[in-house]
């Protein structure tokens, strides 16, 4: 891979990761004002016409009953709860105590594919996570500061956020990429439907043109990260997301008037530096057969962020979250 096309890959994943921050603001904003179950629910919604036009543009048949039904159902399950759980902790906390948390989900990718993938994790590999976890504490200052129902949803996000991706990299060479794109959004439609009936607030017509922006807005740095991956290299690409922490810091304070204190910046520099090494140890060492963090590219959260290997798939055959 050339050094421009490395480039290129950067600033596309930069662009990406810069709509993902002001995606970030819009349900910032509407959490304020309504339920995460009725944002999430009409994101997905409005996103789910894209995807449906997406699939059918692929122009072939595919079987619908998935091979590996419980697989799929736990990953569904988890894609429910972490738009859910990454709705509200936007909603509830500071912007970027939010992204220093969901920043820990490559640590979790890492454990987690020990005793799901079969992974061997080194030394390390094993302290780069140490590390990140000593991050975390100091983001939360456990015993300084109360742990919230934001910091509880925060977490919970991470984990879903990385259960799936662990998942996606057990079973998605044997499913098709519909039965993985599809079965998460309808759960994610049918469960948050259930619940608009316990929490809908009437919606003025700038507030739901806004939910369309954070449909729309998915897609489109989905697609600008497809760019990036079929420009450059996954170990180029995939550190950019910590440039999200940025984008936080500044929104954060003009839109919300949040200012980060030093230690949510020290901890998320720790843990930056945790998930950077990771993914360097895992591109170049060789000592990971399934790359499982490498290999995880699209931003679970998101309602519009489909699977980037949908796309990736048709250039070199691997398949990728």
């Amino acid at each position: 891979m050339t050094q421009t096309n490395n480039t290129k890959a950067a600033l596309l994943s930069l662009a990406a990761f810069s709509v993902y921050a002001s995606h970030d603001v819009i349900v910032r904003y509407l959490g304020g004002i309504y339920a995460p179950m009725q944002v999430l629910f009409f994101a997905s919604l409005l996103s789910f016409p894209l995807l449906t036009l997406m699939i059918i543009g692929r122009g072939k048949r595919t079987d619908l009953r998935p091979h590996h039904p419980w697989w799929v159902a736990a990953r569904s399950i988890s894609m429910v709860g972490g738009g859910t759980c990454g709705f509200y902790a936007f909603s509830v906390l500071p912007m970027t105590q939010v992204y220093a948390i969901l920043f820990t989900v490559p640590l979790l990718i890492t454990v987690m594919s020990i005793p799901m993938l079969g992974e061997r994790v080194g030394v390390h590999r094993a302290a780069a996570v140490v590390l990140g976890l000593i991050g975390v504490l100091i983001v939360v200052r456990p015993g300084a500061e109360p742990l919230s129902l934001g910091h509880i949803a925060g977490f919970s996000a991470a984990l879903f956020s990385a259960f799936q991706s662990v998942i996606a990299r057990k079973i998605g060479n044997k499913e098709s990429q519909v039965v993985m794109m599809l079965y998460p959004f309808l759960a994610i439609l049918v469960t948050m439907g259930a619940a608009l009936a316990f929490v809908y607030k009437p919606m003025p017509l700038i507030d739901f043109a806004a939910i369309g922006a954070v449909a729309v807005m998915g897609f489109f740095a989905t697609f600008l990260l497809i760019g990036a991956y079929r420009a450059g290299e996954a170990a180029i690409v995939a550190p950019m997301q910590y440039s999200q922490i940025i984008w936080a810091t500044i929104f954060g304070l003009i839109f919300f008037a949040e200012t980060p204190d030093r230690q949510t910046l020290i901890g998320a520099g720790v843990i930056i530096l945790s998930g950077v090494y990771i993914v360097l140890r895992e591109a170049l060492s060789g000592n990971s057969a399934n790359t499982p963090v490498l290999r995880t590219r699209s931003r679970a959260i998101a309602p519009g962020a489909f699977r980037i290997s949908q796309f990736l798939k048709l250039r070199n055959g691997h398949d990728e979250e």
